[in-house]
Order: C-alpha cells, then sequence, then structure tokens
C-alpha cells in the first residue's frame, strides 16, 4: 500500500501561485507514474497532470498548459504541482495519485492510490 498526502492549498487571489506537495510513504517503490487530478463543486473529478517516474515525461490538461508544472524526486518520495497565474476556475479540490505502471494517463482508473485532496480558491 501506498499513503498519500497533499499539502500546500489555500485561498489566493486570481494570478496569483500555489505550490502543491504529495508526499508518499509506504510501499513507494511500486509507484511510478504521479498524477493531479482536481474536483470543482457540483463537477466531476478531473485530470490535471501527470508525470512518468524518470521525471521527465509529463502530460497536462489543455486548461493548465504553460501555467501548471509538475515535477518529483523519488529519493523524496514526493511530488510537486506548481500552479502559476491561478484563475477562479481552477478552484477545486487537488488530488494527488499514484499509479503502479508507467503509463501517462488521464484516466482515474489507472491510478491506484490516492490521497485525501487539498482544496485551492482562487477569488477574482
Amino acid at each position: 500500500q501506498v499513503q498519500l498526502v497533499e499539502s500546500g492549498g489555500g485561498l489566493v487571489q486570481a494570478g496569483d501561485s500555489l505550490r502543491l506537495s504529495c508526499s508518499a510513504s509506504g510501499r513507494t517503490s511500486s509507484m511510478f507514474t504521479m498524477g493531479w487530478f482536481r474536483q470543482a463543486p457540483g463537477k466531476e473529478r478531473e485530470f490535471v497532470a501527470a508525470i512518468r517516474r524518470n521525471g521527465f515525461n509529463t502530460d497536462y490538461t489543455d486548461s493548465v498548459k504553460g501555467r501548471f508544472t509538475i515535477s518529483r524526486d523519488n529519493a523524496k518520495n514526493t511530488v510537486w504541482l506548481q500552479t502559476n497565474r491561478l484563475k477562479p476556475e481552477d478552484t477545486a479540490v487537488y488530488y494527488c495519485a499514484a499509479g503502479t505502471t508507467d503509463l501517462l494517463s488521464q484516466w482515474e482508473w489507472r491510478y491506484d492510490f490516492w490521497g485525501q485532496g487539498t482544496q485551492i480558491t482562487v477569488s477574482s
């Protein structure tokens, strides 16, 4: 099992930045692709970004490309999501997820472990 704990969320104004962290513990050797998803009030959870174990291959949903950056440090068992130029529509609970296969994927079912989420609220 892998336990994931997100942190770094908060209440910010449009245009601000936040850096989300996801710390992993447990059987971290089984973690390969890591992803960030988000769920806005009244909406389905959606893919935000993913990164392969090598730390180089990444994928982003179109709405965050150029504003968000996903990165990881395998030695620290940590994944980050740098969020810049935040918009009110970025308001959501952000979830970290870990997959046991090394495939970039936007599909939730590809991810086996999930954190509890951290809230980002962006005011206009």
